[in-house]
């Protein structure tokens, strides 16, 4: 990257405040910023940061309240319209015609970014050899995966070359090779074609890929630099933590003792932080007596630095009032019982003779690639969908009999925010108590333990179409808990949620676990495969793998790669798969 050359984007004192109700929120304050020409720079914050309001500036779409902000030189308050037809802006939910073909969406957008014509027919055979979706420029848009819709999506973008390409978390809800495929596209773009790109993302393995990373917390700039910048001070306080010891019961300790900021699990073992000055001895103090114990000091990564600079102790959630345990039968009980399930829709199997278990108290993954079944899964298991075929046991109901009852004794939480969003979050929370019996003080009680459990009471009058996406997946999770069931379902529950808000999650999922309920979760973040006692991977509606995290990653380490990820695993059978697949 050229320093001297004109930035791509300069923001200097911008700050932006918006009405909520009868309150305001500050999205951004005096912000003074430049992103360099021709690299990635990232986009990183938590959840309500201001990294989508700093984007929408950035392509003139709203404005300023102060400060100054040129894009590619262009002063954006003075000339809107020549900043938005020199970037690219692809937010978040990019709006994609779902009943128009590949094709007639990208004729859309041409025509909307006054494309010549005689230009079209080369730019479109590029951007398809880009995107890899030459061969399905006749199917309709909904009909695609989601990793071909964000392809899609980025396509449409670039239709009209772009100088400056804005990215408002472009790889949200796809699988790792959809991701992997989409970072080749952006290099390319970077490497051929001379193109800035500004990207924000959910995944802090993504950041250490920029070359560097601007840090946005509470609307306020903490920092830009290279990513290894932001790491380097962690040195000496990242540890692996292992023991004879239940994982989850292993992070528990480690996650209430005072010297430890940070305890994730990563594998069979606990990646640790420890606070500033802490010696290896005192972090060994704080499990001392526990068997086959094992402290290897690691490097830190980006997400490390992340987690240091904004996490604030926790004690940990609240125990589960009336844990559904106390009735429940043995920790080996069979509840999920999955034989030979199938579903089809027309001529086209969408699942494909699937078979599994789950037992009480476990956490059961189902990963897969986009369009793999597992929403469609998902939706059997909870009664939502029919099965064309198979057996199906859920909570020791036979699902194709008896579905209502067995609804009863689970919860369900969406792919997408399914809640109310005009009423707010008491409102939703009294809604969902009512649908579920509860009457009187048990109402009361279920719905104070919500609040109080889930950190709802400060914004319980807010509207829940009105609250950031962490405190969204908060009350989503509550009002899925609200009957306390048995069985609770998480259909990619932590999709675009940034990396506290997903710790904190799953301390709640780790605790209900630790109380009897049995999980299953389908995601596309491969380190939360970590949390999962079992898992299955799926792809084209069938079970390519199933077993413990370990003993899937066992079978690609190799001397190269001696501790491959769940990531390495999934990308290698994905790719195994589609390499014996015959050729269409």
């Amino acid at each position: 990257m050229n320093e001297a050359a004109t930035p791509a984007l300069a923001l200097s004192g911008v700050s932006k405040v918006f009405a909520r109700g009868k309150q305001t929120v500050r999205a951004l304050a005096d912000v003074t910023m430049r992103v360099p020409a021709g690299g990635v720079t990232g986009l990183i914050g938590p959840d309500g940061a201001g990294k989508t309001t700093l984007m929408r500036l950035a392509t003139a779409l709203m404005l300023a309240d102060t400060g100054r902000i040129e894009v590619l030189g262009i002063d954006a308050r003075a000339e809107p319209l020549a900043v938005q037809s020199s970037v690219g802006y692809m937010p978040q939910r990019f709006g994609l015609y779902e009943d128009l073909t590949v094709q007639e969406n990208l004729d859309l957008y041409a025509d909307l970014q006054a494309v010549p014509h005689s230009e079209r027919p080369q730019r479109y055979a590029e951007l398809m050899h880009m995107t890899g979706l030459g061969a399905f420029t006749g199917r309709l848009a909904g009909h695609l995966s989601g990793g071909m819709k964000q392809k899609l999506g980025l396509a449409c973008t670039l239709v009209r070359s772009p100088r400056l390409l804005l990215l408002d978390e472009p790889t949200v809800g796809v699988d790792p090779v959809s991701r992997r495929e989409l970072w080749a596209i952006v290099y390319r773009l970077v490497r051929e074609h001379d193109v800035s790109v500004l990207l924000s993302t959910a995944y802090l393995d993504e950041a250490q890929r920029c070359d560097e990373v601007i840090l946005l917390h509470e609307g306020r700039i903490l920092g830009q630099q290279p990513p290894a910048a932001f790491s380097r001070p962690l040195q000496g306080r990242v540890f692996r933590v292992s023991a004879g010891l239940n994982k989850r019961r292993l992070q528990r300790r480690l996650g209430d003792a005072p010297v430890v900021l940070d305890a994730l699990i990563e594998g069979e073992t606990i990646r640790v932080i420890v606070t500033a000055g802490t010696s290896r001895e005192q972090l060994a103090a704080c499990v001392a007596g526990l068997p086959a114990l094992r402290l290897e000091a690691v490097p830190p990564c980006f997400e490390d630095a992340f987690i240091a600079m904004l996490q604030t102790r926790d004690p940990g959630a609240t125990p589960l009032p009336g844990a559904p345990s106390a009735a429940g039968g043995p920790a080996d009980e069979v509840v999920i019982a999955v034989h030979d399930l199938s579903r089809r829709f027309g001529d086209f199997y969408a699942v494909k003779g699937i078979s599994f278990s789950a037992r009480r108290g476990e956490i059961f993954g189902l990963l897969g690639a986009n369009g793999a079944g597992k929403s469609t899964t998902f939706r059997m298991l909870c009664g939502l969908l029919p099965a064309s075929g198979g057996n199906l046991q859920v909570a020791g109901v036979d699902l194709r009999r008896a579905a209502a009852r067995a609804r009863a004794r689970i919860g369900y939480m969406a792919q997408r925010f399914s809640l109310y969003g005009h009423l707010s979050v008491l409102e939703n929370l009294h809604f969902f108590a009512s649908a579920y019996g509860l009457a009187g003080s048990e109402r009361r009680t279920r719905i104070g333990w919500a609040l109080r459990d889930f950190g709802l009471e400060d914004v319980k009058d807010a509207a829940s179409a009105d609250l950031p996406l962490g405190y969204k997946q908060r009350l989503a999770l509550a009002a899925a808990l609200m009957h306390r069931p048995e069985i609770l379902f998480l259909d990619e529950p932590t999709s675009g949620v940034d990396p506290l808000a997903r710790r904190e999650f799953w301390r709640h999922i780790n605790a209900l676990a630790e109380s009897g309920v049995t999980v299953l979760v389908t995601t596309h973040f491969m380190d939360e495969a970590n949390y999962c006692d079992r898992l299955v991977i799926m792809a084209d509606g069938e079970i390519l793998a199933a077993g413990t995290p370990e003993t899937m990653k066992a079978h690609f380490r190799t001397p190269e790669r001696p501790d491959p990820t769940m990531e390495d695993t999934f990308i290698g059978l994905i790719e195994k798969h589609q390499s014996a697949a015959p050729a269409t």
